[in-house]
């Protein structure tokens, strides 16, 4: 049987026989060029794999040649670096190849030449530029693969480039077994990281990540050792896995494997709504009706979850980003862990961690240490529904902490200072409803929905506000 590798290498000549093939292919890596590199690759499966995942991802020796007939031209590139051909490998860099192209695992030539010991083909590819410090998905560089493998002449050539093995530190989620490793794992060197900008500062960070803005989250360094702040980053991470909504802030992934360990979700330059708050004061009725169905999707999404109810327990202004469309996604949640008392009853695990004293969106029964259901989301709604609607917070001047005592110690509720035809009396009824003292009179977010919707059809029926009242939105 004619070699597989010899059938590439004629195969590739082939399509780069004619102008025209060789202008397609140009297209094609252009167009690549500006997408997520590992979204066109599917892993390297032929070979030894990286000195951090060792395993033959092969199903065995007699498969090792079983190539996929629509192997692109990165597959193509690895496999002839496997195979130690490198001629091969010269015909595919010399027809516009990138030399640093990556499969999912973000392994380039380079690494797999290191891996099998190919030395002709190690001195070719450093001959071409390649990034000789290139690291995996897993942080591992090609000199440390030479060296793990016992590919000594590979090993001191990198070495004699300057090649680096990295030293790799173990995280509190460092898994065993290399197949273990989650599907969400970042690479962190494709995290470009830098200093906070407008959302949550302290907490967040903006980032780039395959030119796209991200927010990252950085576990503190001070926090490895603590158990508890490692099982509150679990589960967060835990929670913002699972969840898909359009009102839902978007996870994109995270990184364990290495230090320091990192969450990564959607960015939004608009900022938060309490910011939006600050800077626009009373919203018209409709912006506030149209705000005020995003936030209750959202959170009617998180309480459906299933086997579980998401309860947010925090859920206030500063939670809720805008996006550049004017959509309101709800965030924050799954900084609080709960312990679950019964299918519907929670209670916070170290109340005096995480009971802000001056947070009046919050309800009676979470400022009071109390156990509580899915309710207090709703009453901590009714609050920002308010906000919106006057255009300041609760019991202005007073201070966050006197208002928050008048709230849940006291029972007592604002106001409505707002001219009663700035908006209909069922958004008064509503709020009214959602902070309720007794947890049993508060609406569910299901049922804020279909109310909320009603109040639009009236108002969309009657002529409320003229021209102002648009509905593009439902």
């Amino acid at each position: 049987m004619e070699n597989i590798a010899a059938q590439l290498k004629r195969g590739i000549s082939r399509q780069f026989s004619t102008g025209s093939l060789r202008r397609t292919l140009s297209r094609q890596f252009t167009r690549q060029s500006s997408l997520d590199p590992r979204r066109n690759n599917m892993r390297f499966s032929f070979g030894r794999q990286s000195s951090l995942d060792p395993i033959r991802r092969s199903p065995g020796d007699g498969d090792a040649l079983a190539v996929p007939e629509n192997l692109d031209f990165t597959m193509q590139l690895l496999f002839m670096a496997c195979r130690g051909d490198a001629g091969g490998v010269e015909d595919l860099l010399n027809h516009g190849i990138d030399v640093n192209s990556i499969d999912l695992d973000g392994r380039t030539a380079l690494h797999i030449a290191a891996c099998e010991g190919n030395v002709d083909v190690v001195k070719l590819l450093l001959s071409r530029r390649a990034n000789i410090d290139a690291r995996d998905r897993w942080g591992s560089t090609a000199a440390a693969d030479a060296k793990y493998y016992g590919n000594v002449e590979v090993y001191n050539i990198l070495k004699a480039r300057g090649a680096k093995v990295p030293k790799i530190r173990k995280t509190p989620m460092t898994v065993a077994n290399p197949r273990e490793v989650p599907e969400y794992e970042l690479n962190p060197l494709e995290l470009q990281v830098r200093k906070a900008d407008g959302i949550s500062k302290g907490t967040y960070q903006v980032a780039k990540w395959n030119g796209t803005k991200v927010s990252v989250k950085i576990l503190d360094k001070d926090s490895y050792s603590d158990p508890e702040s490692i099982n509150a980053f679990k589960h967060e991470l835990t929670l913002l896995e699972k969840v898909r909504h359009p009102n839902v802030v978007q996870f994109v992934g995270a990184v364990t494997q290495n230090i320091p360990m990192m969450i990564v979700s959607e960015y939004h330059s608009k900022g938060d709504l309490g910011s939006y708050l600050q800077k626009k004061g009373r919203l018209s009725p409709s912006k506030a009706l149209r705000f005020a169905l995003d936030i209750a999707r959202g959170m009617n999404y998180l309480h459906e979850c299933k086997p579980d109810p998401i309860i947010h327990c925090d859920l206030k202004p500063k939670n809720i980003l805008l996006d550049s469309g004017g959509q309101l996604k709800v965030a924050g949640f799954g900084l609080i862990r709960l312990s679950k008392i019964s299918p519907d009853k929670a209670k916070i695990v170290q109340p005096r961690t995480h009971i802000d004293l001056a947070n009046y969106y919050a309800a009676p029964e979470i400022y009071n240490e109390e156990i509580f259901d899915r309710s207090v989301d709703s009453h901590s709604f009714g609050v920002i529904i308010y906000e919106m609607m006057e255009g300041v917070q609760p019991f202005h001047p007073k201070t966050a902490e006197e208002t928050t005592r008048m709230m849940c110690l006291e029972g007592k509720r604002p106001a409505f200072k707002s001219k009663s035809r700035s908006y209909p009396p069922e958004m008064k009824e509503l709020i009214e409803e959602c902070w309720a003292p007794e947890s049993v009179a508060r609406p569910t977010f299901s049922e804020i929905i279909v109310r909320l919707d009603r109040i639009v059809a009236n108002c969309s029926k009657q002529g409320w506000w003229k021209d102002t009242f648009k509905l593009p939105w439902k």
